[in-house]
């Protein structure tokens, strides 16, 4: 008897060092993945960017995380003992628990549609692991521990892998494909997710944490900063708008409408033909300023060199003592929208309109690895380091500045001094050609 309990004794304590050995060696995983997880609720808890229902998803997700790093624990630790029962009452967790994750990163990924197909499947892999307490057609745990696959062992691998190719198929194929590098980040959680189910599959002993479980919760942490990054891109897109929007109100102001329309009427008396050919431009003028609006990336120079040409045809009808030259040897390259043409009216508005000879020079070089277009007049001048203030009276110069840089790493530099008129430059660096395609 003393020899059976001093063996017993030995087993437990051997027993007893393997796991402390086993789960003092996982630990830092165990708080890495809890320490993400709450670290990933504060954050959505108080980012006020993200939609809510989103920050609900999240929420839930981190929630059935929890629960299976506490299942993938106690599976280790059931696998060591003859508790049985509790074993299968924690499988089912398991098996349950993964696809219903993955259904809510289908809300993530197409938060309109409601996914019935998707959560049939996982109430029906749910409803077929819940047969283990009273069959053994899923899978079921002798009375020796012993983990034992029935016919329909595999439903939960089955399920999750329809699962996970409908989720390939919204992450790519529903947003129109790559169009943006952050498009990628719902891609690269499925394939996660694949990749860590293979490598569970080929791990012979049992784990603490499972490759799919850090998986998981990795993914979650990567749908946050995809909704934030999307939401970021889609504000900047916002603000592109509303800028092309201010300027084109900048521009048709009421006195600009009133007195082209008074010149077309006066030269209906004068001369019919002029006056055609003036309406005519007009209304392009018009159109093209609206076109702006529904215009999200860059255009060819050769179309904002086109409605610059109108512009300025329009205004040398009320002023015929102004010239406009052009000078464009390098028109292939692409420009954001209403660039060009608001630059050229400041020339006038406020450049040449007071001078007895006004005069406009547009040129455009390739200069090095930047694309170079020049406005320059002989007007008045102003002071160009209040150009800031100025922008309430100018067609918002720092608005078609940051709409460079942003759209494609452009910049923008005004020369000007009292009396001795102005000169703006804008370069667009060359290298961003194929990008700017892509933008089109």
């Amino acid at each position: 008897m003393s020899k059976l309990l001093w063996h017993m004794f030995f087993q437990c304590k051997v027993t007893v060092f393997y796991m402390s050995y086993v789960f003092s060696s996982s630990m830092p995983c165990f708080m890495l993945l809890v320490m993400l997880l709450f670290g990933l609720v504060f954050t959505v808890l108080n980012d006020t960017y993200i939609q809510r229902v989103h920050r609900r998803l999240i929420l839930i997700i981190v929630a059935l995380e929890l629960v299976l790093i506490a299942q993938n624990a106690a599976e280790f630790l059931l696998d060591m003992h003859s508790f049985y029962v509790l074993r299968i009452y924690n499988s089912v967790i398991g098996y349950s628990t993964r696809p219903v994750i993955i259904v809510l990163f289908f809300h993530i990924t197409s938060a309109r549609k409601k996914h019935i197909a998707a959560w049939i499947l996982a109430f029906v892999n749910m409803a077929v692991h819940v047969t283990a307490f009273f069959s053994d057609i899923c899978f079921t745990v002798n009375e020796n521990n012993h983990f034992q696959r029935g016919p329909l062992g595999y439903c939960c691998h089955i399920v999750s892998a329809i699962l996970l190719a409908k989720l390939v198929y919204l992450s790519f194929c529903k947003r129109g494909g790559l169009r943006n590098m952050i498009d990628l980040i719902p891609v690269f959680n499925t394939l996660c997710i694949i990749v860590a189910t293979f490598l569970d599959s080929g791990t012979g002993d049992q784990i603490p944490v499972t490759y799919l479980t850090v998986s998981i919760v990795c993914d979650s942490v990567f749908y946050y900063f995809w909704l934030h990054l999307r939401f970021a891109r889609e504000h900047e897109e916002a603000l592109m708008a509303e800028q092309r929007i201010q300027i084109m109100m900048t521009q048709i102001q009421p006195h600009f409408l009133y007195n082209t329309i008074s010149t077309i009427k006066a030269l209906c008396l004068m001369d019919p033909e002029q006056a055609a050919d003036i309406t005519g431009k007009f209304g392009l003028y018009l159109r093209q300023n609206l076109n702006s609006l529904t215009q999200s990336g860059m255009i060819p120079f050769s179309r904002e060199l086109e409605h610059t040409k109108i512009y300025s045809d329009i205004e040398i009808v009320r002023f015929d003592y102004i010239r406009v030259e052009y000078d464009t040897d390098d028109c292939d390259f692409m420009i954001p929208p209403l660039t060009l043409q608001p630059i050229v009216e400041n020339a006038i508005r406020h450049g040449v309109r007071g001078c007895e000879e006004g005069f406009v020079r547009v040129t455009s070089r390739r200069n090095g690895q930047y694309h170079e277009i020049t406005v320059t007049d002989n007007g008045c001048g102003f002071d160009a380091s209040s150009i800031e203030d100025m922008d309430s009276s100018h067609i918002g110069i720092s608005n078609v500045r940051e709409r460079l840089r942003v759209m494609c790493g452009g910049s923008l530099t005004v020369n000007s001094a009292q009396g001795s008129g102005t000169r703006v430059v804008i370069r667009i660096p060359a290298a961003d050609l194929e990008k700017s395609d892509r933008g089109v």
